[in-house]
C-alpha cells in the first residue's frame, strides 16, 4: 500500500494495468479515442517477449532505489524476488523475474517498464518524433499510433535497442505494425464458458420459483452487458443474449 501510494504518483496518464481504476477497457478506450482525435495513420502493436520471466532483478532494485530509500523496504523487495518457486518439491531460485505470487509481484512488473519504457518513450514522443504521436501501455502490452511511417520505423528500432539495454526483447509474432481497424471483441472461448456456466448453475436452480431464477438470470445478464458492452461488440452482445434465451426455457 505504501509504494502503490507513493508510484502511483508517479506513473505515467497511458499505463494501464495493474494500477487502482485502470483495467484493460480503459486502455482500450484511451487507445480509440487517441486514434480518433489525433493525427494517427499507422499503427505499432508490440509485446515483450516473456517479459515477467525476464525482468532483471538487479535492474529492478536500482530502479526503487532511485525512489525508495527505506533500506528496510528494499530488503524486503530483495526477499520477495528471492524466494523462489516450488515446484515438485523442489524450490528454483533465478535471478530474473517479477518474484509471480508476492504480493507486490503486479507493482514491481509496473515500476520496470515505468524506467525502461514509458519514461523513455514520453521523452521520445516530446524530441524524436516529427508528428502526432499517441501511446497505450496495458502491463508488457504496448500500442502506438504515429502520423509519419517513418517516426513508426525509428521509434520501433529505437524501442528495441532500450529493450536490449534491460534484458528484454520484443516478442517476433506479436509485433506488427501498419495499417489499423480498431474493432473490439469479446473471445469466443470466454462467451462460450460463460454460456456453459449459465446452463449449469440453471440446472442447480430448476426447483427454484420461476421469478427468482429470473431475477438470477437478469443479474447475470446484466453484469455480462456491463462488461463486454463496449464499442464495436455489439454482435458478440446479441449473439449471447440469442443463447441465453433458449438455455433459460
Amino acid at each position: 500500500m505504501v509504494l502503490n501510494a507513493i508510484y502511483e504518483e508517479d506513473f505515467l496518464g497511458f499505463s494501464y494495468g495493474f494500477r487502482p481504476g485502470r483495467g484493460a477497457h480503459d486502455a482500450l478506450d484511451a487507445l480509440a479515442v487517441g486514434i480518433a482525435e489525433r493525427k494517427v495513420n499507422h499503427i505499432l502493436d508490440a509485446d515483450i517477449r516473456s517479459f515477467f520471466d525476464s525482468v532483471s532483478q538487479d535492474w529492478l532494485v536500482r530502479f526503487v532505489e532511485h525512489r525508495i530509500g527505506d533500506k528496510r523496504i528494499i530488503r524486503l523487495i530483495r526477499k520477495w524476488l528471492r524466494a523462489g518457486i516450488l515446484e515438485d518439491r523442489t524450490v528454483t531460485v533465478a535471478d530474473r523475474g517479477t518474484g509471480q505470487g508476492s504480493v507486490a509481484s503486479p507493482l514491481l512488473a509496473n515500476i520496470y517498464p515505468h524506467y525502461v519504457l514509458d519514461l523513455w518513450a514520453e521523452r521520445w514522443r516530446r524530441h524524436e518524433a516529427t508528428g502526432d504521436m499517441i501511446i497505450v501501455r496495458y502491463a508488457d502490452n504496448v500500442v502506438a499510433g504515429f502520423e509519419h511511417e517513418a517516426d513508426a520505423v525509428r521509434f520501433r528500432d529505437a524501442m528495441r535497442a532500450r529493450f536490449e539495454e534491460f534484458a528484454l526483447s520484443l516478442h517476433p509474432d506479436k509485433t506488427r505494425q501498419g495499417r489499423f481497424l480498431l474493432h473490439r471483441r469479446s473471445r469466443r472461448d470466454r462467451v462460450l464458458a460463460k454460456l456453459k456456466e449459465i446452463k449449469e448453475e440453471l440446472r442447480r436452480r430448476m426447483h427454484q420459483p420461476r421469478p427468482q431464477q429470473g431475477e438470477w438470470l437478469r443479474q447475470v445478464v446484466s453484469g455480462f452487458f456491463a462488461y463486454y458492452a463496449v464499442p464495436t461488440n455489439i454482435q458478440a452482445l446479441v449473439a449471447f443474449r440469442y443463447h441465453v434465451i433458449p438455455t433459460a426455457q
